[in-house]
C-alpha cells in the first residue's frame, strides 16, 4: 500500500495529531507566507522554504537534501504549481525517514530467542530520560512481559530515587544500590536477578554527564563490558533520549553521544510542547539512527513507537 493511501485509526493517532499539533501550525503557517502571492514553486519559493525549514529545527544539511530533491523534481516537471508543495513535501520527507526508519511498527516489539532482552538508556539529565524507562516498562509490562530495572546512574540519588517512583508505579522490580556505587557494579547485580526470575527485559539506567567524553566513553565500555559476563550480547540496544524541544541542541547531544557510544536508536521526548518536531526529521537523516520512540504528551501512553509513516501523515494532515 502506498503512503498515500494508508489509513489510520487509533487513539495513538489522535494522540500524535495533537502532540504535534504546535510543530505542525508553526511550520504552515510560515508556508502560507512563503507562497502567498505565488502559482508556481519558484527560486524565491524554494528559499523561503529553506528558510522555514531551517527555523523548524530540521537542520541545515537536511533541509538541503529537501530542496535539493524538490528542485530535481521542479526541472523534471517544468512546473510546479505551490498548490502541489504540500503533496511533495510529505512525499520527500516520507522519503527521507523510510532511508533510516524501516517498517510500519504500531507497538513495541521484542526480538524473538533474546532473554533478558538488554536495553541500556543513555541521555543528558534532563531530557526525559527516567520518565522515558517508566513508560517503556509500562508498555512492555502490558504486552505481558516480565520487566527488571537497573538504577546505574548512581551519581544522583535524585535519578535513584525517581527511577524507584516509577518502579513502584508500574509495578516491576528495580535493582538499586547506594548513590556513589559502580554503575557496573548495579548493571551486573540487575542482569543476575533478571536472570534469576526470569525476566523478559532489563531496563538499565545510566548517567546522564556530557563533560567529559573520554570518562563517559570508559563508563559505559564498562558497563557493557560487566554486563556480558551475565548475557553475553548484552546490550541488545542502546537508546539515546533526546529533548525535541531543545532543536539544535538535541542535535548536538545526538553528536556528543554517538561519539562516545555505539547508539542504535533513538527516542525524542517533549514534541508536545514545541514547535519543533522537524528535529525528528533532521535527527533521524543526519546520523542514520532509526527513531525508535516519540514522546507526544505527559500521558503515560504518550510514549508512542515511532511510526514514520504516521509521523508524517500527522504533521501535514
Amino acid at each position: 500500500m502506498s503512503f498515500f493511501k494508508r489509513i489510520f485509526s487509533s487513539e495513538k493517532k489522535e494522540s500524535l495529531d495533537k502532540g504535534l499539533e504546535k510543530s505542525k501550525t508553526t511550520f504552515f503557517t510560515k508556508l502560507s507566507k512563503a507562497v502567498a502571492g505565488k502559482s508556481k514553486v519558484d527560486d524565491d519559493v524554494l528559499d523561503n522554504l529553506e528558510e522555514i525549514l531551517v527555523s523548524s529545527d530540521v537542520g541545515v544539511n537536511t533541509t538541503l537534501k529537501i530542496i535539493n530533491r524538490i528542485e530535481a523534481r521542479v526541472a523534471a516537471d517544468k512546473y510546479l504549481g505551490t498548490d502541489e508543495l504540500n503533496q511533495i513535501l510529505q512525499e520527500e520527507i516520507a522519503s527521507l525517514l523510510s532511508e533510516t526508519n524501516t517498517g510500519e511498527a504500531t507497538e513495541f516489539v521484542i526480538p524473538i530467542n533474546t532473554k533478558p532482552y538488554v536495553l541500556m538508556v543513555v541521555g543528558v539529565n534532563g531530557v526525559g530520560k527516567t520518565t522515558t524507562i517508566g513508560k517503556l516498562a509500562y508498555q512492555f509490562k502490558k504486552q505481558g512481559y516480565k520487566v527488571v530495572l537497573g538504577a546505574a546512574d548512581t551519581f544522583r540519588a535524585a535519578a535513584i530515587d525517581q527511577l524507584q517512583i516509577w518502579a513502584d508505579r508500574v509495578g516491576v522490580p528495580i535493582v538499586r544500590q547506594n548513590m556513589g556505587s559502580d554503575p557496573a557494579s548495579v548493571a551486573f547485580d540487575t542482569l543476575q536477578s533478571a536472570v534469576a526470575q526470569d525476566a523478559d527485559i532489563v531496563i538499565i539506567d545510566t548517567a546522564g554527564r556530557l563533560h567529559n567524553k573520554v570518562n563517559l566513553m570508559n563508563e559505559l565500555t564498562k558497563v557493557k563490558r560487566v554486563m556480558q559476563k551475565v548475557t553475553v550480547d548484552a546490550p541488545h540496544d542502546v537508546l539515546l533520549v533526546l529533548d525535541g524541544s531543545t532543536g539544535q541542541n538535541a542535535f548536538e547531544q545526538a553528536k556528543q553521544f554517538t561519539a562516545a557510544t555505539e547508539v542504535t536508536s533513538l527516542a525524542v521526548t517533549k514534541l508536545d510542547g514545541t514547535a519543533k518536531g522537524g528535529v525528528v526529521i533532521g535527527i533521524s537523516d543526519q546520523f542514520k539512527i532509526p527513531v525508535k520512540y516519540i514522546g507526544v504528551g505527559e500521558g503515560i501512553e504518550d510514549l508512542q513507537v515511532f511510526n514514520k509513516f504516521e509521523f508524517v501523515d500527522s504533521f501535514f494532515k
